[in-house]
């Protein structure tokens, strides 16, 4: 009797263990069913103004999208206003003539000077031609830097493509500036040169568009 019970509790044992070994490598299947299945996006292109508009939401805030005003370059290379909002957040849309993927969103009392940049973009002036002009208008009082601490955020990446169910752009990072006029690094105490990733720092210290710029770890956002 003493014997036959030893034997039924080894078997028992066995059958166990088995159970557990072949639900073990079940779940895993199952996880690696589910990774691929998460990997796995069908990704189109940005090639409508409703993609552009949503894209262009993305940039904001996940709190205030729903409010924010868009504007760009339509379909139909006309600047326009894309989308109509009430909050605090204007959203420049991707120009779709344009290689990869940049959107950004900023608060409204930036528009004067983003708007003086476009303009001066226009009229074929280089990046330098168009940070020593506003610099001088800045200094003059002739135009608007939004105040201290007005934040731009970016969106970009190399492929014009989301997906439509989340309105995700493939492979975009994300990073964002404050703007501090005249900062230094003395006066603020931050380093004019990354230290680590996440890490925040000065650029442009000193200049009207000197500027807090932190760039979130990818999937931090």
């Amino acid at each position: 009797m003493k014997n036959l019970l030893i034997i039924l509790l080894a078997l028992a044992l066995v059958v166990g263990c088995t159970n557990q070994e072949q639900q073990t490598q079940t779940d895993a299947a199952s996880a690696e069913v589910s990774d691929e299945e998460a990997a796995s996006v069908d990704y189109v292109d940005i090639n409508s103004n409703e993609a552009l508009v949503a894209t262009a939401l993305m940039a904001a805030p996940a709190a205030s999208r729903a409010d924010c005003t868009v504007i760009g370059y339509n379909m139909e290379g006309e600047f326009v206003v894309m989308k109509e909002g009430t909050n605090e957040f204007i959203c420049l849309a991707d120009d779709p003539t344009n290689k990869g993927f940049n959107a950004a969103c900023y608060h409204k009392n930036l528009e004067p000077f983003m708007a003086r940049g476009r303009a001066l973009k226009a009229q074929g002036k280089t990046a330098q031609e168009i940070f020593d002009i506003r610099e001088e208008e800045v200094k003059a009082g002739t135009l608007d830097m939004g105040g201290m601490g007005s934040t731009l955020h970016i969106l970009y990446g190399p492929s014009a493509s989301y997906d439509p169910n989340t309105n995700e752009v493939e492979d975009a990072v994300y990073r964002y500036v404050v703007y501090m006029p005249w900062a230094t690094a003395a006066s603020t105490g931050l380093p004019e040169r990354p230290i680590e990733p996440n890490h925040p720092w000065i650029m442009n210290p000193g200049t009207h568009r000197a500027h807090i710029m932190i760039s979130p770890i990818n999937g931090e956002m």
